[in-house]
């Protein structure tokens, strides 16, 4: 497959006839450089222009050579980041990269443009790769997905019973065990939920579960009654005063 090249809206002007001075000089390069995945590769040809900002001759005695140094270089750390199946975006972002001047050492400055093309060996390595990488994204989702029916089936403890009892009928007996070290489980937390309301339901769950005497819920009740009334939640403060009240001795719930 062959990208359109990169079309420049004017020629480079050419060094003078001398060599030296602050004029400008071609520079061709054909390149196979890496794609995001190092074994694919884009097939690059870079056109570029060198200069010296200096008036005598540059310090280094091939500055072609240095300029076509550079431009690879900048090529490839574009090219690099970029899959041979979006040539378009790898192209435009590699001629955003190389248009502008770039100081090197040795007083030189360069700039180029860059025209891909990919070969059909490497395009089908891309694909392969797009291949096996969405394979392994899904495995991956799918052992997270049943980890997190399970940590959602261990920390209820109704369905943590019927599981254990499903799974493993004859050992009843070891239940209490894996309830001791499962103490203290969350629930798995919902992609978008809202994480805080979810904890404090499975708080309140566990607490309601503890409070198995009617002078636990009484002790609990004043102590929330009391905090409700210290930060000003007065509606809050009367529900809870209101429990307390059907709670105590001789009421129709206690």
């Amino acid at each position: 497959m062959s990208i359109l090249p990169w079309r420049r809206t004017t020629a480079p002007p050419v060094l003078p006839k001398d060599g030296t001075g602050t004029g400008q000089a071609p520079v061709v390069l054909h390149e196979q450089i890496p794609s995001h995945i190092p074994s694919v590769f884009f097939t690059a040809r870079i056109d570029g222009t060198w200069c010296s900002k200096k008036t005598e001759t540059p310090d280094h005695s091939h500055p072609a050579a240095l300029a076509r140094h550079h431009l690879r270089e900048r090529a490839a750390d574009v090219l690099g980041r970029y899959s041979v199946l979006h040539p378009d975006a790898a192209q435009d972002a590699a001629n955003a990269a190389l248009t502008s001047w770039a100081s090197h050492p040795a007083g030189l400055e360069s700039s180029g443009t860059v025209q891909l093309s990919i070969s059909p060996g490497d395009r089908d390595l891309a694909e392969e790769h797009l291949r096996r990488q969405r394979a392994i994204d899904l495995d991956h989702e799918d052992e997270r997905r049943r980890l997190a029916h399970l940590q959602q089936v261990l920390a209820d403890p109704d369905l943590r019973k019927v599981w254990w009892i499903a799974k493993f009928p004859d050992r009843p007996n070891e239940l209490p065990s894996l309830t001791a070290q499962l103490d203290g489980l969350p629930l798995p937390h919902q992609a978008g939920g809202d994480d805080i309301r979810s904890d404090i339901r499975h708080f309140t769950d566990r607490l309601v579960d503890a409070l198995h005497t009617p002078q636990q819920r009484e002790i609990f009740l004043k102590v929330l009654a009391q905090t409700l009334h210290t930060l000003g939640h007065h509606d809050l403060h009367t529900t809870a005063t209101r429990w307390q009240t059907l709670n105590e001795p001789g009421s129709a719930l206690a």
